[in-house]
């Protein structure tokens, strides 16, 4: 619970001071508007991390393993793209507080959400609580 409060805090806080600093990004609200962004950017990007997870599996089973070839070096090269597709899904469905124009911006703020990831995630080794 302590790590999901830390999370979404470093979350409200991209959304409402780092990410309006990338040209392309706006946030039009307030703090309750940007913890409402931050609930809806976690549930897009679970959504994209199980449909890139079908996608990669369904690849991987049809050609025999022959996709790992393609997938390995586009997840070590993209792994924040996921982020930033999340983030172009908040904003298509709250553009009354959140736009993104274009895919750089979005591939730029998708960087800040997976640092805030790596920063607040697990660390390996170590139980949770």
């Amino acid at each position: 619970m302590k790590r999901f409060i830390i999370k979404l805090a470093l979350s409200v806080l991209a959304f409402t001071t780092i990410m309006p600093m990338i040209p392309g990004i706006d946030f039009h609200g307030n703090l309750g508007a940007a913890a409402l962004l931050s609930i809806l950017f976690g549930l897009m990007l679970w959504g994209v991390e199980v449909v890139v997870g079908a996608i990669a599996a369904i690849w991987t089973v049809t050609t025999f393993g022959m996709a790992l070839l393609w997938l390995i070096p586009l997840w070590i090269t993209g792994f924040w793209i996921m982020p930033a597709v999340a983030l172009m899904l908040t904003a298509n469905l709250m553009p009354q507080y959140f736009t993104i124009n274009g895919f750089l911006p979005a591939a730029e703020a998708g960087f800040v959400m997976l640092v805030i990831g790596l920063l607040t995630g697990g660390k390996p080794g170590k139980k949770k609580d």
